[in-house]
């Protein structure tokens, strides 16, 4: 927090923690001063977190989520400042604090994970150094913090703790990774901890193992948690309240369970809105998204800051404020800043089921065709085959989902597919029929154009330096047969086509937001008129609502231009709703592949089984199928023998998954399962009624 403090700053008192609630905001306004002008980004938020609590907090990007848990830490850039509002951690004032108690504070009672381990931590230090430094700062000797060490981790699940702290930030996994930041927030044994998207990078199972870790380690400490996310299947598995946040005001806030079930504001019912739900599909219709976009900060000054956006808004919303209206609900309090907030509970929560309007694309031609594809790296010493053995077929007009963990071989693939990366001898690639050259550097320009990419990151694809226009205009200059007019004739159409507003052709990247960004990186891969686009966890990093354009956006131009796509994600329900088949990879081997509807239908291999009972949904009862992984997943270098999954399958029969390799079984359809255990028998596995939970062993 900026601004002069009292003349005489108090000491932070851990002791003190126990008398009050973790933390305490009260009429908290943030404000940053931009262009020459202070611009509020949060206005006037309260909100506590009790004792032991977790606490939710959503809305899209850009409604001041992370400023809200910078402003706690009093990690405020140099450009914001607290202009009014009360910050309490543990009951004392935060603003209050001096430079010796403020650290004080951070070291002994609030910790923060970030979205991106990797950033958090310093790879040039090994994991022990970096986790010892922090039980040094809680006052532990060297030589206590290095024991400790070794503690905390078996705590946050880690197998080989030893050789874990040997390591460095780049030789462990993303989820490895993101332990080791929890234990270093642990430390402490904070009264708060603050999740920013701590799981948004993580593949289904190892969010899931994240999150049981977190829920077990908060009832184990009585550590209180301000979550901060925009999946709401997260939040509502994870707290026990939720406040949704948008334009920088609090506009509803209860107990999780009533918020997501009975909606009392517009924005909560629209967010909800935007979730693909279990089973639904591309063909089932569009998903909904919340028209318009959040207001500019400090621009809305009467009325309700939702109005613009808002079904239910009247002249009184465009004149009035709306109080904060506060009834009483199954599980507590709700509040709810809206005049109709009984009409709103109404509205319909789910997008509902239409039949697609434009006939099913022909998928009897193939696109693009892979058979025998390996990929091999050498790594010091060994031979570490990422990719083993794999071959599909991409029909015209077809997505192709690919799933699987970090580390089983699925960006590889795509990087092969895009001639990338060279396979491994025996490999063949055709497009359209014909031979397409394994390296990108020997196909010819129209080869070059009928395969683009659409990245996760777009920052990582757009050069900041360069506006909207002449991004899509380098793309067009390879375009030969374009000239002039014609040429700015079709960059307008690539505009309009992925709903691209022509004021920011003139911008930079850097003015953009994720959204407006990753519709530039679609219009740049489109741009050639492409036959085939892998699309590379596009919509990770984005909120509800704009993931929701995103994907109708893909699907749009799908079914206008007949491209087909390579489609790889985490999130398994937006897999299952823009996919037409899936493949589910292990290893570098395909495991499941067969029509999307198949594979989430069952039967399933044991492995797949396990991807889609980690996946957390909204509604009660969303985990009680949850199936755990036993042990971390096996070095490439050195795979198991016989079925390579046999080390982690909960449903192992004995010697024949550890000595032979499962046949290629026929479950109908093009649906193939890789799996000792006949298909009818895993049918009945999986549908029989049984434990609430698999742990990794024969069941």
């Amino acid at each position: 927090m900026n601004g002069p403090p009292p003349a005489a700053f108090p000491a932070f008192d851990v002791g003190k923690r126990d008398r009050a609630d973790a933390l305490t905001i009260v009429g908290l306004t943030v404000a940053y001063r931009m262009r020459g002008r202070e611009r509020d980004v949060l206005q006037d938020v309260t909100l506590r977190v009790k004792r032991g609590e977790a606490y939710g907090l959503v809305g899209e990007s850009g409604c001041g989520k992370s400023t809200a848990a910078l402003a706690v830490l009093r990690y405020l850039p140099r450009n914001g400042r607290v202009k009014a509002g009360r910050i309490s951690i543990g009951g004392q004032d935060v603003a209050s604090l001096d430079a010796d108690a403020l650290r004080r504070m951070r070291a002994n009672a609030v910790s923060m994970v970030y979205q991106d381990p990797g950033r958090a931590l310093n790879p040039s230090l090994t994991i022990a150094r970096q986790v010892s430094e922090a039980f040094e700062a809680s006052g532990a000797t060297a030589a206590d913090a290095l024991a400790r060490t070794v503690e905390m981790l078996r705590r946050v699940r880690i197998a080989s703790p030893e050789r874990v702290m040997e390591s460095y930030p780049h030789q462990l996994s993303g989820g490895m990774q993101q332990r080791v930041v929890i234990a270093m927030a642990l430390a402490c044994n904070p009264e708060l901890l603050i999740l920013d998207e701590p799981t948004t990078g993580l593949d289904a199972t190892v969010e899931a193992e994240v999150l049981d870790l977190i829920a077990q380690l908060r009832a184990e400490l009585g550590t209180a948690v301000l979550f901060i996310s925009h999946n709401l299947a997260v939040i509502g598995r994870m707290c026990d309240r939720v406040g949704v946040l948008y334009a920088g005001k609090l506009v509803e806030e209860g107990a999780t369970r009533d918020v997501f079930a009975r909606p009392r504001h517009p924005y909560t019912v629209g967010l909800l809105r935007c979730l693909p739900s279990a089973g639904r599909s591309k063909d089932a219709g569009r998903l909904d998204t919340i028209p318009g976009s959040l207001p500019l900060p400090g621009t809305v000054t009467q009325g309700c800051i939702y109005a613009d956006r808002c079904k239910l808004a009247d002249e009184r919303c465009l004149r009035d404020a709306p109080p904060p209206y506060r009834v009483a609900a199954s599980n507590g309090d709700q509040m709810a800043r809206c005049h109709y907030h009984e009409r709103a509970i109404d509205l319909p929560r789910a997008t509902p089921d239409a039949v697609s309007e434009s006939a099913a694309p022909n998928r009897t031609s193939v696109a693009l065709r892979a058979r025998n594809v390996s990929k091999t790296f050498r790594v010091g010493n060994e031979q570490v085959r990422a990719v083993h053995d794999v071959s599909l077929d991409l029909a015209e007009g077809e997505t192709l989902g690919l799933v699987g963990e970090s580390g089983s071989g699925k960006t590889t693939l795509a990087k092969l597919l895009l001639g990338l990366l060279s396979p491994d001898e025996g490999a063949t690639l055709e497009l359209d029929g014909a031979a397409l050259p394994a390296r990108v550097t020997r196909r010819n320009d129209a080869q070059v154009k009928s395969l683009q990419i659409v990245f996760q990151n777009p920052d990582s694809a757009l050069n900041r330096a360069h506006s909207v226009r002449r991004l899509i205009a380098r793309s067009l200059a390879k375009l030969a047969s374009l000239r002039g007019a014609e040429k700015e004739a079709r960059l307008q159409s690539l505009a309009e086509s992925v709903r691209l507003p022509e004021r920011y052709l003139g911008s930079r990247t850097r003015q953009l937001s994720g959204g407006l960004k990753q519709r530039v990186a679609i219009a740049r891969a489109f741009a050639g008129d492409p036959r085939v686009v892998v699309c590379d966890e596009p919509t990770s990093a984005l909120d509800v609502s704009v993931q929701a354009a995103i994907l109708n956006l893909l699907a749009d131009l799908q079914r206008e231009r007949g491209v087909s796509y390579v489609f790889i994600s985490h999130d398994l329900n937006i897999v299952r709703y823009l996919s037409d088949r899936i493949a589910v990879l292990y290893l570098g081997r395909i495991m499941e592949i067969g029509r999307a509807a198949d594979v989430f239908g069952g039967p399933q291999h044991p492995y797949t089984e396990a991807l889609l009972s980690s996946v957390p949904t909204l509604g009660d009862g969303a985990q009680e199928k949850r199936i755990r992984l036993s042990g971390e997943l096996p070095s490439a270098a050195n795979p198991p023998s016989g079925c390579v999954f046999h080390t982690r399958c909960p449903r192992k029969l004995g010697a024949i998954c550890e000595q032979q390799a499962p046949p290629d079984a026929d479950a109908g359809d093009g649906h193939r399962i890789r799996c000792h255990i006949p298909v009818e028998e895993l049918r009945a596995l999986q549908w029989a009624p049984g434990p609430a939970q698999l742990d990794g062993t024969q069941t």
